[in-house]
């Protein structure tokens, strides 16, 4: 999967959201989906750890830009779902981190699920 493909497709679909707080919950979902792409257990090289952290470092400042971008449109809504998504981030660097320390790979197929 190319991320940045899958970045770039975010916005065109909030351009389609009827207010600004859709229009931040579309983009986050986006973030969501692409990170779902994400496959943990895939991880075998330092080049694929690393590539996996630059993805969700990446997807952490989007999630960021976007509660600056939407600061006085912010719903609960937008809120919930960026912090979910930003607790799934960590829970995933967390994981990709503790692989390359010498810890095992994860044993069963994992996508970051949002």
């Amino acid at each position: 999967m190319d991320l940045f493909s899958a970045f770039g497709g975010i916005d065109y679909q909030s351009i389609r959201a009827s207010t600004p707080a859709e229009a931040a919950i579309k983009r986050l979902n986006g973030i969501g989906e692409v990170l779902s792409g994400l496959d943990i257990s895939a991880i075998q090289t330092e080049s694929d750890m690393a590539h996996a952290l630059w993805a969700l470092d990446t997807a952490d400042k989007c999630i960021r830009m976007i509660l600056t971008e939407f600061r006085a449109e912010r719903s609960t809504d937008v809120v919930r779902k960026a912090k979910s998504l930003i607790g799934l981030i960590e829970q995933a660097r967390d994981e990709i981190s503790g692989y390359g320390d010498g810890g095992k790979p994860p044993s069963r197929t994992r996508a970051v699920s949002a």
